[in-house]
């Protein structure tokens, strides 16, 4: 490909897990995607900065090897009534995007947050341990 052209990073970062999908600008044609799981053993690591690192360094090969030349990024935390922080992933995977060699555009936030949704776990009086 002789055009170089941008594209979109979906970054979905739960505490369990990291999934990088990387987009056109439609967001219509997937590029490239990597998630934790096809980069570490056990599943308490799917979701740690290293492995992280990992998946975002060979998402970004591959979408480095389709001609695209930098991304927007888009982060996510679970939402709705899961968490509304991103897990541990999230800033590292954007981090090792940058070092892979493509450049990062905007950055934003794109959680859900439920407009009085379904309700949420833990009952009335919260969560007791």
């Amino acid at each position: 490909m002789a055009e170089r052209k941008w594209g979109i990073a979906h970054i979905f970062a739960s505490f369990n897990n990291t999934i990088i999908t990387i987009t056109d600008l439609s967001g219509a044609e997937t590029i490239a995607k990597s998630s934790g799981g096809m980069v570490v053993k056990q599943d308490r690591n799917e979701s740690s900065p290293y492995a992280a690192m990992q998946l975002a360094t060979s998402a970004a090969e591959q979408a480095l090897d389709k001609g695209v030349l930098g991304v927007h990024v888009r982060v996510r935390a679970p939402g709705g009534n899961g968490q509304r922080s991103p897990g541990p992933g999230a800033q590292a995977a954007i981090r090792a995007l940058s070092r892979a060699g493509l450049k990062i555009g905007r950055i934003e936030d794109v959680t859900p947050i439920p407009h009085d949704g379904t309700r949420s776990p833990g009952g009335r009086r919260g969560r007791r341990i």
